[in-house]
């Protein structure tokens, strides 16, 4: 029994330093920098992307709006409609729904179970506001259940705005 006890042992002992005895004699040191370089995008296309997605100027947005279109909105909005209702009368789906969105607050529909970071954001729908939370949503309402990557084209935002805009009983006035 001893013999066996003590050759598990050995084994185990013999695994180990043939273990560290490779790592001292195949050491590689790591590269400063990683050999497989990502294309970088151009500081300007990134400093336009930003100012574009951060900015609440209504200038911005309402000059997208004037050049968008209420059709192309209704197309855009497809991707939306897995997840939210925007005709009147029509219920929640997965998410709430959207008909007279603009100008209600956020977080205010009493039939629909609103994330408690969408409840914190309280603020109005605006142009300003919808246009900046379209861009990325978990981005601009931290812990919001909106799943949703966003929509990066401008003019599909401003698009898909109109067409909410539209489907209200009191649109915004376009101003």
């Amino acid at each position: 029994m001893n013999k066996i006890i003590a050759s598990i042992i050995l084994v185990i002992i013999l695994i180990l330093g043939i273990n560290k005895i490779t790592d001292i004699i195949f050491y590689v040191e790591k590269p400063e920098k990683s050999a497989y370089q990502v294309a970088s995008i151009s500081t300007t296309t990134i400093t336009e992307t930003t100012s574009a997605s951060s900015s609440t100027g209504s200038g911005e947005i309402m000059a997208l709006l004037a050049s968008a279109s209420v059709a192309n909105g209704e197309k855009v909005f497809k991707k939306c409609a897995a997840c939210h209702s925007i005709a009147k009368g029509k219920g929640n789906k997965i998410g709430p729904a959207l008909f007279g969105v603009l100008g209600r607050q956020a977080g205010s529909l009493v039939d629909y179970k609103y994330s408690k970071a969408m409840i914190a954001h309280g603020k109005p729908w605006t142009f300003e506001e919808m246009n900046s939370f379209l861009t990325k949503p978990k981005d601009w309402v931290k812990g919001t259940k909106m799943s949703f990557a966003g929509l990066k084209n401008a003019k599909d935002r401003a698009a898909v705005i109109l067409y909410m805009n539209e489907n209200t009983n009191s649109p915004l006035p376009l101003q």
